[in-house]
This record gives structure tokens, C-alpha cells and sequence, in this order.
């Protein structure tokens, strides 16, 4: 794990290269973290600043490979390092990332909540976008519609998904 300490001393917090806090627990594809030791997946690195193309992109091949958690980190640099007035684009679309999230790991209602959430802030986003109804290829309606559906499958049966199954094309075209 690159910028994290790789062992535990005495309970003491795990700490990257300039001593900030940070777990440093191998996690699995939905980001769940496991044992100390176990193995899991690759981390996304956080703080990656990327082309809007680049990110839609990763974040796409994320959800694809059934690991929206590591999709929402992308959103979330692209949220935190882009220009103030696509932040809420980005803070959707890492939201509805982190619902499918939810939902595949069983938290039903907080994976309903979340998917409704992003498809908000997408919608909020598309209202004021400057005429922008596609930004960087994004089927924005698409994806508030597939987040509100979701969401009310999620409900409804009240068990966890999968969320390669039921990832969205963030580009429009349904799987």
C-alpha cells in the first residue's frame, strides 16, 4: 500500500507518508475493509486530479468490474479538484456510485437513499448546466432514471445486488 504505513504498532493509528491518518486495512471490490494480512483489492489512489474524459472513463471501467466504491473515489477527486460549477455534477454521480455501493453490500435503505440523493444532484446540476445536457458524453437523464429505478428495486426486495449487474453506462445504453 503505497503512502501508508504497513503495519500496526501498539494500536497506533495507521498513517500515510505525511502523517495524516489513514487505514491502511486491505479492503475488498466493494470496499469493505478486511484483516489486517488478508488480501484484497488494489486501492484507488485518492487526490488523482483527471480530464473530466478520463474520469468518466475509470469510473466506467470501475462499475463495470463490479467496484463502485473505488469508482465513487474517482468521482469524489473529480468533485474535490474541478471547477466550482460542476461540483454538484460530480458529487452526484460519486453518490450514486457509493448507493450502488450500499446496495450491494445489503444496506438497502442506505443504498436507496444515496441512489435517490445523486439522481437529485444530477438532476439539480442538469436544471442550472449551462446548456450543457451531455457534458463529457454523461446520459444525465439516463442516469437519474436508472438511480430512482434502482433504488426502488433495492427497496422492494430488500436484499443485496450485484453491483457489476447493475451498474449504469454512464454514457447512456442500457445493459
Amino acid at each position: 500500500m503505497s503512502g501508508t504505513s504497513g503495519s500496526r504498532q501498539n494500536g497506533a493509528r495507521d498513517r500515510d507518508t505525511e502523517g495524516r491518518a489513514r487505514n491502511a486495512r486491505p479492503r475488498d471490490g466493494l470496499g469493505r475493509p478486511l484483516p489486517y494480512g488478508a488480501d484484497g483489492v488494489e486501492r484507488q489512489p485518492e487526490g488523482v486530479v483527471r480530464d473530466p474524459e478520463r474520469t468518466v472513463t475509470e469510473a466506467q471501467a470501475l462499475l463495470d468490474a463490479g467496484r463502485p466504491f473505488h469508482a465513487h473515489e474517482v468521482f469524489e477527486d473529480a468533485w474535490k479538484s474541478g471547477p466550482e460549477d460542476e461540483r454538484t455534477l460530480w458529487r452526484g454521480l460519486a453518490q450514486l456510485a457509493v448507493g450502488l455501493t450500499h446496495a450491494a453490500r445489503g444496506n438497502t435503505t442506505g443504498g436507496a437513499r444515496l441512489l435517490r440523493r445523486g439522481a437529485g444532484a444530477v438532476d439539480e446540476w442538469r436544471a442550472g448546466g449551462a446548456g450543457r445536457p451531455r457534458p463529457y458524453g454523461l446520459d444525465l437523464t439516463e442516469l437519474a432514471s436508472w438511480a430512482r429505478e434502482l433504488a426502488a428495486v433495492v427497496e422492494r426486495d430488500g436484499a443485496a445486488i450485484s453491483a457489476g449487474a447493475c451498474a449504469p453506462r454512464l454514457r447512456g445504453g442500457r445493459r
